[in-house]
């Protein structure tokens, strides 16, 4: 029976998960919101775009129940086996470095966040099943995966600034040259990679994506926001950036809709990120 197969796996599932979400909630209403206490950089974004967690938190819950049907078996059991328990102890781990603020030792774990869930996301994407998915295994397998694996690239880049790079309250609050080459840089790295999913080989992946959209765009309203110092070049570069990476999900999701864009058909539009194909 479904309900019975892999029953290890998905008791230890739900464990993690639980682990994970309470550890996200405790960041947050705990005595110091990590979220808000951090290390204040040039690319960090306004508070709300964290809420891209409550998202994936909540496609997470629905999956842990999907998990005990026989496609949610097949999909997600069978598929990423015990990879879903490394990534969600990993993430805890990173979670509570970062509440430390250690973060050059955090950095080093949001590595090994962003290449486990990669791990996990392109597993599923070469699934013999992939291109036969119903609507429940697109929205709780597929979806979750793919806005937590756009966000692990997101917290790669804001992990690596608060360990290696300036604080915007040091210098007078001014930009370098170098900072203002490393963030062109790491947004550039990020539309690019937003234009990857985008274009990526079936469908597109437009969830992806929109992470990275919506993290630009939040970087680019918190530069114009109050109670911190401003940087134009940070401000009108998070947003070209943000319009670039828009114009691609649009592109992406139109090709969709349309079924038959060649662009979005190519197997040669993989992922930059992905690396070689098989």
């Amino acid at each position: 029976m479904a309900v019975t197969d892999g029953l290890a796996i998905k008791i230890v599932n739900i464990v993690v998960f639980a682990a994970l979400l309470g550890s996200n909630i405790y960041s947050v209403a705990g005595p110091e919101d990590i979220y808000r206490s951090g290390r204040e950089t040039w690319v960090t974004p306004s508070y709300y775009a964290n809420y891209v967690w409550s998202l994936i938190h909540l496609l997470l819950l629905f999956l842990m129940f999907y998990q005990f049907t026989e496609r949610g078996k097949q999909m997600f059991v069978d598929t990423v086996q015990w990879r879903f328990a490394l990534l969600a102890v990993l993430n805890q781990a990173f979670v509570w470095l970062w509440y430390k603020h250690w973060y050059i030792t955090a950095f080093i774990l949001s590595l090994l966040v962003s290449a486990t869930v990669s791990q996990i996301y392109y597993t599923i994407e070469s699934s013999e099943s992939r291109g036969q998915e119903t609507i429940a295994d697109e929205l709780l397998v597929h979806t979750p995966f793919s806005l937590w694996h756009g966000w692990s690239l997101v917290l790669v880049v804001l992990s690596g600034f608060e360990a290696f790079g300036r604080s915007v309250h040091s210098h007078g609050g001014h930009t370098g040259a170098w900072t203002k080459v490393f963030v062109f840089f790491a947004f550039l790295f990020l539309e690019s990679t937003a234009a990857a999913y985008a274009f990526s080989s079936r469908e597109g992946d437009p969830a992806g994506a929109a992470v990275i959209a919506f993290y630009l765009f939040a970087v680019f309203m918190h530069q114009t926001g109050s109670g911190i110092h401003h940087d134009k070049f940070v401000k009108w570069t998070a947003l070209v950036f943000f319009i670039l990476s828009l114009f691609a999900i649009l592109k992406s999701v139109y090709g969709t809709f349309r079924k038959g864009g060649s662009l979005l058909h190519d197997e040669e539009r993989a992922p930059l990120i992905q690396g070689s194909s098989d």
